[in-house]
């Protein structure tokens, strides 16, 4: 699997004493500009224990490797800070968990907006284990006092390499996650209920069906009130970190496509004094948000590049990105905006937030042009396209391969390659269908 190296350099590790977290940033884009060790807040979090067991959490999603485990991932979780909250993200090693914390109503000194990189060590997570009571937690996201105080200049640095199904699962959790509804929604004792009622067997797959004011499991999606609206886990094991939360919890909303015959990706936000944490779990535990290839038929476009500049220079890390604003801002269509969403996603700079249903912005640091090498099939498409292998029909196509001629049918994204009648659209189109679209709007764009 292809990898990149992500390298961290800390002014000294994060630490939580006498009542005040210090967290270490490494680098990150802020409203001011590229900062080494941005510093973003210094406040107070009024609710110090679910705070504290939410970001070990998110800290926990980043370490674990939920599809044939084995040790060795030390990814540290990203932090933005929007002016208003702050939000804490991981992803799993095996690409098929994401984790968010939202952290909302800060009470402090907003210092900067922007995102970076925070150390959570092994010390760290052991105090953050520690945490409870009722008394607030002084939290100060960058350097300030006390890490100059405590670390006598220290410096922690972490190299880390990042699969790149890795970095394609932001781009692909983002564009799925913008197709959910919210499809249950319980209070914080029935929530509580259902989660511990979950199959002991990590790997076990099931439906959650909504019943009156509570949730039933399933073996399927089956048929009867409530089940259109049945959300899949494949693979309970994966929702583990809700549990710790679960003593804080005020409410469980479940969110996903349209119930189908097959497993499907879902999400699951606990509501937490003062904060949100959100788990989105890919539709099997093997298959990571990587390849569902959500994002290729806004990535195909040919506008998609040049539109994501124009559309990236208008975001300032607010708190929710309204798509027809940035439309009239920029003087693009919605749909373009979407696209051009797709693809600062795909390059680590656009989240989505299923409880605002907006996307929010955020700065990873990866290079837009990796977003070829993170999608071989659009590459591959592209190739064919370039080629001339695509011969048009109206609405039809014929792809000439080295594996043979493939019938594509355009706008219903039909091929009658082995991809298609394996998948049928559910993870994206194929390259054939790809490299039809690609090259139709090719032929409607010439001048006449």
């Amino acid at each position: 699997m292809t990898q990149a190296v992500q390298a961290y350099s800390y002014a000294g590790p994060s630490v939580l004493a006498d009542g005040r977290l210090g967290l270490s940033t490494s680098g990150g884009t802020a409203l001011s500009g590229p900062q080494t060790h941005p510093r973003f807040f210094s406040g107070l979090l009024t609710h110090a224990a679910p705070a504290a067991a939410g970001l070990l959490a998110v800290a926990d999603v980043a370490l674990t490797r939920y599809h044939q485990p084995r040790p060795g991932w030390t990814r540290d979780p990203v932090v933005t800070c929007d002016g208003g909250r702050l939000r804490f993200e991981s992803f799993s090693a095996c690409g098929g968990v994401y984790a968010r914390l939202d952290v909302l109503g800060l009470d402090g000194d907003v210092l900067d907006r922007g995102t970076t990189n925070v150390d959570v060590n092994g010390p760290l997570r052991e105090s953050l284990a520690r945490v409870g009571g009722r008394d607030p937690l002084h939290l100060g996201v960058g350097p300030d006092e006390l890490t100059v105080t405590t670390l006598d200049g220290a410096v922690v640095e972490k190299k880390v390499p990042l699969p790149t199904r890795w970095l394609r699962g932001f781009a692909e959790v983002q564009v799925i996650a913008a197709g959910f509804d919210l499809r249950a929604e319980l209070k914080g004792p029935q929530a509580v209920r259902f989660l511990r009622s979950l199959p002991r067997k990590a790997a076990t797959a099931v439906w959650a069906v909504p019943s009156g004011r509570d949730l039933r499991l399933a073996s399927g999606p089956g048929h009867g009130p409530g089940n259109g609206d049945a959300v899949s886990l494949a693979g309970v094991g994966r929702v583990a970190t809700l549990m710790p939360l679960l003593r804080f919890a005020k409410a469980l909303r479940v969110y996903g496509p349209a119930a189908g015959t097959q497993h499907q990706a879902s999400a699951w936000e606990l509501e937490l004094p003062g904060m949100r944490y959100t788990l989105a779990v890919s539709p099997e535990p093997w298959r990571g948000f990587s390849g569902e290839g959500a994002v290729l038929s806004h990535l195909a476009t040919d506008e998609a590049a040049g539109d994501a500049d124009v559309v990236g220079m208008l975001l300032n890390f607010e708190p929710t990105v309204e798509i027809g604003l940035l439309a009239d801002r920029s003087g693009l269509t919605v749909e373009r905006v979407r696209a051009a969403l797709t693809q600062l996603g795909t390059a680590g700079r656009v989240g989505y937030d299923l409880h605002d249903a907006s996307h929010f912005h955020r700065e990873l640091p990866y290079d837009r042009e990796q977003v070829a090498q993170l999608n071989p099939r659009l590459t591959a498409a592209r190739a064919l396209a370039d080629s001339g292998a695509v011969r048009l029909d109206g609405d039809q196509a014929q792809v000439t391969t080295s594996g043979g001629v493939r019938q594509v049918g355009i706008e219903q994204g039909t091929c009658t390659c082995a991809w298609w009648f394996d998948h049928r659209g559910s993870r994206g189109p194929c390259k054939h269908v790809l490299a039809a679209r690609i090259a139709a709007r090719l032929i409607v764009d010439v001048p006449a």
